[in-house]
C-alpha cells in the first residue's frame, strides 16, 4: 500500500487522541511513525528511527514507538530500555499479534489505536504520571 493511501485511510485525529489519552496517566511517551519506503525487516529500521527521533533520551527511558511501513506491509512496536525491562518480548509479541488482526481487516486506525492503548496501559502501570526518574 502506498503511504499516501495509508494516510487517506487512517483517522489522524483519533490516533492523536489515543496518544493523548494514553500519555495523560504516565510519564512515558508514545509515538507513531509511518515510513516513506518499503522495508524488509521493520524492527531494525524502527530501532534506527527510535534513536533518530530522540526517543531513547526520555528521563526514565520509557518511550514506545509504533513504526509502520505500509508499502511493505510491515510494522514494529518497540519500547526503550526501562519499558522493555518491565514487560519483555512477550508483551511486544502479543500487542503485535493483536494489531495484525486489525491490519488484516484493513482497520488501520483501530490497529494503531489498539497498540497505543496497550502501550499506554503498560506505561501507566509502571511509569505513572507524577513519578520522576531516580538518579
Amino acid at each position: 500500500m502506498k503511504r499516501r493511501h495509508f494516510f487517506a485511510q487512517i483517522d489522524d485525529p483519533a490516533i492523536q487522541a489515543a496518544i493523548q489519552k494514553a500519555e495523560i496517566s504516565t510519564t512515558g511517551k508514545i509515538h507513531v511513525y509511518v515510513c516513506h519506503h518499503g522495508v524488509v525487516d521493520a524492527l531494525p529500521i524502527a530501532q534506527q528511527h527510535f534513536s533518530r527521533l530522540g526517543m531513547d533520551r526520555t528521563p526514565q527511558r520509557n518511550a514506545v514507538l509504533i513504526f509502520v511501513a505500509p508499502e511493505s506491509h510491515k510494522f514494529a512496536v518497540i519500547g526503550d530500555k526501562a519499558v522493555h525491562e518491565k514487560c519483555g518480548d512477550e508483551f511486544w509479541s502479543r500487542v503485535a499479534a493483536e494489531m495484525v488482526e486489525y491490519f488484516k481487516k484493513d482497520q488501520w486506525t483501530a490497529a494503531l489505536t489498539h497498540g497505543i492503548s496497550k502501550a499506554g496501559q503498560l506505561l501507566s502501570e509502571h511509569f505513572p504520571a507524577g513519578t520522576r526518574a531516580s538518579k
